[in-house]
């Protein structure tokens, strides 16, 4: 084995784009080094029983030496440097003497315009994403050999380099997630004051109304009578008593005042089975009091994904004066009042949700985490049975945590500043689908752009998330009969650029194509293959730029997503 031909045993990625996005994440240069680095360059010196070392980081028109042992560094041309020659080879080389060695012989570091270098060594630092930031390099001014030993050694120091550039980056990714952290937690604690003084108003109003207000919980038992309520009913709601006894506990009759109502027949029953109830006329007659008649009216309840949350009936007295409408009618606007501030309400309750979900994510990742290692280290333990059901929790864990990232990312597309600068949209495009890389290659999908894409007037931020949500969406509904592919090109439209995402794969019909850009609106709700939020984000970021977004049918079968982004 030649001496300058030592392969590092790990696959690189060589795209020198990827590279330098790899290497500006890690916040490393023009930083100063600290203790631990300085200590293992003095040892790779040692090691290698060479005069001088250094770190070397590489960027796209210069070497940072960000430490060095036995002279004074600096920052060179990229054009200069020795260790940039072979940088994205991603091996280990050296030789005695780079005077006499084809590739180094001209080097300004070998001819004495820099120094006069003669032995030399370089060690790439690879990330474990594959990604090569630099070398650890030793060198000397006289001629030198290494053994494979030494040579090992160097190799072993490289890697301690790039474990403590990865402390560094999680310890700040630490710091930055801890500080995000307080900020929610704080406005999740503003928000819950704000909610049980609003939750205090409420039953205020309620106690105050000379309406009845009777709600249900969605298996039909109740959970609510207001003062009204109470006082015309005769007494206080028992949640003990089955949905089917309701009409008989509360002496609920039809409007002739004769006929027991049924249960069915109850307002509160009917607006949870049928969705609503409007203007009933029923007659309550508790033993020992005089019937009265009321008419009432009530909705069944419902979160944004459709559950129910039960229903809730009003009840207006109509027995003393029927000519009493006028007052009537002003009920029914303040309930219809109460109904707008429910909605608005219902909006801030979104709000807290998204800033909740993020506060649920640390959380769930660790229940993750320790349910991965009670799986690795008592799986056999468990037993088969035991082990299904940690699976089970994983994959519900996974599915709340997807959720949660999805409404994060909603959240973030409506709130963060939208920057329009120039965008190479090729660029954004290749961010994407390295952010996607885990989901391109499970499904053995290509994603490609036939023609040079321009560059665009807009937010990179959210031009990523754009792309990245759509791709990933003609990845996700793939066609099972065939390899996935997507294709991103864009043309000029008028007043700016229509950008296509174009898939091989199931399609969407025609009459679901406005449908799916609603919120938590799905294709297949059965198939749980997603939550309905990607092409909500997606119109949500569209429009902030000023443009539009709309699906028409692939040439051939798929789907083809457009987006006009108006241009300045």
């Amino acid at each position: 084995m030649r001496a300058d031909e030592r392969l590092g045993g790990r696959g690189v990625l060589t795209s020198e784009a990827l590279r330098l996005s790899a290497l500006h994440e890690y916040g490393l240069l023009d930083s100063p080094a600290d203790d631990e680095l300085e200590a293992v360059v003095r040892l790779a010196a040692a090691v290698a029983g060479a005069s001088s070392a250094t770190l070397n980081l590489i960027d796209e028109d210069r070497q940072c030496q960000l430490t060095t042992v036995g002279f004074e560094g600096g920052d060179s041309p990229r054009s200069d440097s020795m260790c940039a020659l072979r940088l994205l080879e991603a091996r280990t080389v050296w030789t005695p003497d780079a005077s006499s060695h084809p590739d180094y012989a001209t080097n300004p570091w070998v001819t004495g315009r820099l120094a006069a270098v003669r032995f030399y060594a370089s060690v790439p630092l690879v990330t474990p994403g594959g990604f090569v930031l630099g070398t650890l390099c030793v060198f000397d001014t006289v001629v030198r050999r290494l053994s494979d030993a030494q040579v090992r050694l160097l190799e072993d120091a490289a890697g301690v380099v790039v474990a403590l550039f990865e402390r560094r980056r999680q310890a700040r990714e630490n710091r930055d997630l801890a500080m995000a952290a307080d900020e929610q937690r704080e406005l999740l604690e503003l928000t819950m004051r704000e909610l049980e003084v609003r939750q205090e108003l409420t039953d205020a109003v309620l106690d105050t109304i000379d309406v009845g207000v009777v709600a249900a919980g969605p298996d039909g038992r109740l959970t609510l009578f207001n003062r009204a309520a109470r006082d015309w009913l005769g007494t206080d709601l028992d949640a003990t008593v089955a949905p089917e006894e309701h009409a008989a506990r509360y002496a609920l009759f039809a409007a002739d005042g004769r006929t027991p109502l049924t249960a069915e027949d109850a307002p509160l029953q009917r607006a949870l089975r049928t969705g609503r109830v409007d203007g009933a006329e029923i007659v309550v007659a508790p033993a020992g009091r005089a019937p009265a008649r009321f008419t009432v009216s009530g909705r069944a309840l419902a979160v944004s994904d459709g559950s129910s949350l039960g229903a809730v009936v009003a009840m207006t007295d109509v027995t003393h004066d029927r000519e009493q409408r006028a007052a009537l009618e002003a009920a029914h606007a303040q309930l219809a009042e109460r109904t707008r501030e429910l909605e608005r309400s219902n909006g801030e309750l979104e709000q807290f949700a998204a800033t909740a979900s993020h506060d649920l994510r640390s959380p769930l990742s660790v229940v993750d985490g320790y349910l991965e290692l009670l799986d690795d280290v008592h799986g056999e333990a468990l037993g088969e049975q035991g082990r299904g059901w940690v699976g089970t929790a994983r994959r519900a864990l996974a599915r709340t945590l997807t959720l949660t990232d999805a409404l994060l990312s909603y959240a973030q597309a409506g709130g963060a500043s939208c920057a329009r600068l120039p965008v190479d949209l090729g660029e954004v495009l290749e961010h994407a689908v390295l952010d996607l890389r885990h989901e391109v290659r499970a499904a053995g999908a290509s994603v490609e752009a036939p023609a040079p894409l321009p560059v665009v007037y807009g937010d990179a931020t959210l031009l990523r998330q754009l792309l990245q949500n759509l791709v990933g969406n003609a990845i996700k509904h793939r066609h099972p009969d065939r390899p996935s592919q997507v294709c991103v090109t864009a043309e000029r439209g008028e007043g700016g650029w229509v950008v296509s995402v174009a898939d091989n794969g199931v399609g969407i019909p025609a009459e679901a194509r406005e449908r799916v850009f609603a919120m938590f609106s799905t294709l297949d709700p059965a198939s749980r293959t997603g939550h309905g939020v990607g092409l909500s984000t997606c119109k949500r970021i569209v429009e902030r730029h000023g443009g539009r977004i709309w699906i028409s049918e692939a040439p051939g079968g798929g789907a083809v997503v457009q987006v006009a982004l108006p241009q300045r």
